[in-house]
């Protein structure tokens, strides 16, 4: 632990320490419905109320093969949420801040703060990160606007499930170690996690001929200690490989 790390967990009551919970398993990811780029809230093949949570979503964001900003404006459509855009896009983004929950225990969380439920044993602060790929890339992903946690594919994707693909994750634009890693939130969402490395990276084979969404979290220290003991992000990449003509 830090100089700073452990000045700061010397600090809070006792018990209150950065934990690796899942608050709240969920996640935002990108895919395309009928033609359509959509953002998904849920794990597994849980497909949760996303146009509930529209509201609450921010930067929501495309960008060309360049990396330049498209126009994209998100919508409900029925039970979907629908990014519209100006123009093609190589890449989508979006941040979904979920709050802040806390729990006694083992017992539920309920979404307070420490002021409101100063006896919690775990308080965290959640934010959900999504950036999905939509066209062939010409240039390596870059660290991309209020995409504080993000997973980087290092190298070209492959064309075929089982090969091997590195990530990086990187946290505030920087390699994150420890970082909690699965292939498949979808088809695979319960898979034992895989710590990132010193650098930040991670090699694991693809998945899914056809959608793949990979997940990170990472837990770091709270940034308002009196509201909430740790900040847990949860970060995942979109991608989707073709299927052999018919």
């Amino acid at each position: 632990m830090s100089l700073k790390l452990a000045s700061l967990a010397a600090a809070l009551p006792v018990g209150l320490m950065f934990v690796s919970v899942p608050a709240n398993a969920h996640g935002i990811w990108f895919e395309q419905r009928a033609k359509q780029l959509v953002i998904v809230y849920g794990i597994g093949a849980d497909d949760l109320e996303t146009v509930k949570r529209l509201p609450l979503m921010e930067d929501i964001k495309a960008y060309d093969a360049d990396y330049q900003p498209i126009a994209a404006q998100a919508r409900a459509f029925g039970p979907a949420v629908v990014v519209d855009t100006d123009a093609l896009c190589t890449v989508a983004a979006a941040v979904l801040p979920y709050g802040v929950w806390s729990r006694v225990g083992d017992g539920e969380f309920e979404k307070k703060t420490l002021a409101e439920m100063p006896e919690a044993t775990v308080s965290t602060k959640n934010v959900k990160y999504a950036v999905g790929i939509e066209g062939p890339l010409v240039n390596p992903i870059p660290a991309l606007p209020d995409q504080v946690l993000q997973i980087i594919p290092v190298g070209p994707i492959p064309e075929t499930l089982g090969m091997p693909l590195t990530y990086k994750v990187i946290y505030n634009g920087k390699p994150v170690q420890g970082a909690r890693m699965i292939n498949d939130m979808i088809t695979d969402p319960d898979a034992e996690e895989k710590m990132t490395g010193p650098d930040g990276t991670i090699t694991m084979p693809v998945r899914n001929q056809g959608l793949n969404v990979v997940r990170a979290v990472y837990v770091g220290p709270s940034d308002n200690p009196k509201l909430y003991t740790q900040i847990e992000s949860t970060a995942t990449l979109s991608f989707a490989l073709a299927h052999k003509p018919e």
